[in-house]
């Protein structure tokens, strides 16, 4: 019985130790979630293998898997990463990429995220999310990200929403698609009711044809819309 428990501990052992020795394969990356890349798998690849020491294959045990996951969520296209080895010695890392939801046009242009962040433009693919224009600036966000995830979440919203503008007051404006009218959003307070009020405008103008003959829908004024006609359809 002794020399059996004595062989087990052995053959044990040794599994343990060839299994830390072997060495680590080409890294295979799985992204989650959306299917727009915005970083690609090779890139994701490039940085893992940077990494962990270059494009020769090392042993197992040499490998800090936390070193790697921290480089990879240092990416700012990424929002998180796990990455594992598997008992062959593959390498793998799940990627969940970050979500753009609007673009902002300044000189360097670049998207905000879906927690409100900045994310860099993609050489791999571009968003169809609403641009952002006027006096924007990276490191105040707030406004335009509670209007862009509002936008994000209400199917009206994202349907006709081609542009959000922010003034020097930090008053901001909407441009609708195939209207000629700007909606005066004013501050986010509130946003819930002038979006209603928006909608209900929207919905009866349409109606009736007559959304073109606005040059301005202003929902800064408790419970109304208040409207500005075009020159040549009075005031």
């Amino acid at each position: 019985m002794i020399v059996l428990l004595g062989i087990v501990g052995f053959l044990f052992a040794f599994s343990s130790r060839k299994n830390a020795e072997r060495e680590v394969s080409k890294p295979n990356v799985k992204f989650v979630g959306e299917n727009n890349l915005y970083i690609t798998n090779e890139a994701v690849s490039k940085l893992l293998i940077q990494n962990y020491g270059g494009t020769k294959n090392i042993a197992k045990e040499a490998l800090v898997l936390s070193k790697l996951e921290n480089a990879l969520n240092a990416n700012p296209m990424i929002k998180t990463a796990e990455v594992y080895m598997t008992v062959n010695g593959t390498l793998k890392a799940e990627i969940e990429q970050k979500t753009p939801i609007a673009r902002v046009q300044v000189k360097k242009p670049y998207y905000i995220d879906s927690q409100g962040f900045y994310m860099p433009l993609s050489n791999n693919y571009s968003a169809r999310v609403p641009l952002v224009t006027g006096d924007v600036k990276k490191e105040d966000l707030s406004s335009i990200f509670i209007v862009a995830n509002k936008i994000k979440h209400d199917d009206f919203l994202k349907k006709n929403v081609i542009e959000i503008h922010q003034n020097t007051n930090n008053k901001i404006q909407l441009k609708l698609r195939q209207c000629n009218f700007v909606v005066e959003l004013g501050s986010v307070d509130f946003l819930d009711r002038k979006i209603s009020n928006l909608k209900a405008f929207y919905q009866k103008n349409k109606k009736d044809q007559t959304l073109n003959n606005y040059s301005k829908v202003n929902l800064q004024f408790k419970n109304q819309v208040v409207c500005t006609k075009n020159v040549s359809n009075g005031a």
